[in-house]
């Protein structure tokens, strides 16, 4: 098993698929999305705060969009089925309208545990309104033998962003911002506030030096989906234009990240992420 792929495809799937945009459109077409896999319960975990699924699935008119506040979160990363290590999500606040999402992923079972793999990843933002606004952003890599870092910068009064560090110069060079540009983390939030039942939305990212669109489709009624002892009432939110990539994450009413993400190739599971515990900060 080749590692480095391994932490590459843990480190994307934690970034939902690098796609971006704080402002969700409705997208000029969507193709039909492929049938998402019924979930498996994974090995059993213990959560500090749930959203226990009801007997029935949510209506639209009963979704509410989780709040941004403050919290952490901790998952299980399995790789094709086995487990490969854990992740954790935090979101806190600080001054007035500013506030950071921060992602690290670890390698803890196989040669991913004995490199060291340790892969870090934080955006800071400001809220404008109902837009996610990145001003900064880093990627960190660590390892027993290497390590690569990247920063980049959002500067929206020049109208650019640009990044610099272990990249290739082609990726170095400014890029023109448009409104509601997102990094990648700063998606993973939007997505939470924008989705909602039967919903099409669609994102522009712009991180580590390139830009990408990605549309994405919310299911028509929320599932029971089971993850470890816990079972949610979740809304099962799939990208649209990937091909045979696959990205699908679940979202529960009450809980302010997702409590499930899936990462498919070719219709098998590749990355799996897991939410094992959250709280609030």
């Amino acid at each position: 098993m080749n590692v480095a792929p391994i932490a590459t495809a843990l480190l994307t799937i934690a970034l939902l698929a690098p796609a971006g945009s704080g402002c969700a459109q409705q997208p000029p077409t969507s193709p039909a999305p492929a049938a998402a896999p019924t979930p498996t319960a994974p090995a059993a975990a213990t959560a500090s705060q749930a959203a226990p699924a009801s007997a029935a699935t949510l209506p639209a008119s009963t979704w509410t969009p989780p709040p941004l506040e403050p919290f952490v979160a901790t998952y299980q990363a399995f790789y094709r089925g086995k487990e490969a290590g854990d992740a954790t999500m935090q979101v806190s606040h600080g001054d007035g309208s500013q506030w950071r999402i921060d992602m690290s992923v670890r390698g803890r079972k196989g040669f991913a545990s004995i490199l060291g793999l340790n892969l870090e990843q934080s955006t800071v933002f400001r809220v404008d309104g109902d837009t996610y606004v990145p001003l900064s952003q880093s990627t960190v890599r660590k390892a027993v033998f290497f390590g690569k870092k990247v920063t980049g910068v959002y500067d929206w009064q020049a109208g650019t962003a640009q990044w610099d560090g272990d990249l290739k110069k082609e990726r170095q060079q400014p890029i023109p911002l448009q409104p509601g540009d997102q990094s990648a983390l700063s998606l993973n939030l939007s997505l939470m506030r924008d989705a909602q039942p039967g919903r099409s939305l669609s994102y522009r990212y712009v991180d580590v030096g390139r830009v990408r669109k990605y549309d994405y489709r919310a299911a028509d009624t929320t599932e029971v989906v089971q993850v470890g002892d816990l079972s949610y009432d979740a809304l099962r939110v799939y990208r649209v234009n990937s091909g045979d990539n696959e990205t699908i994450l679940w979202i529960a009413n009450g809980v302010p990240t997702p409590v499930r993400i899936l990462q498919r190739d070719k219709n098998e599971d590749q990355v799996d992420l897991r939410l094992v515990q959250y709280q609030g900060t």
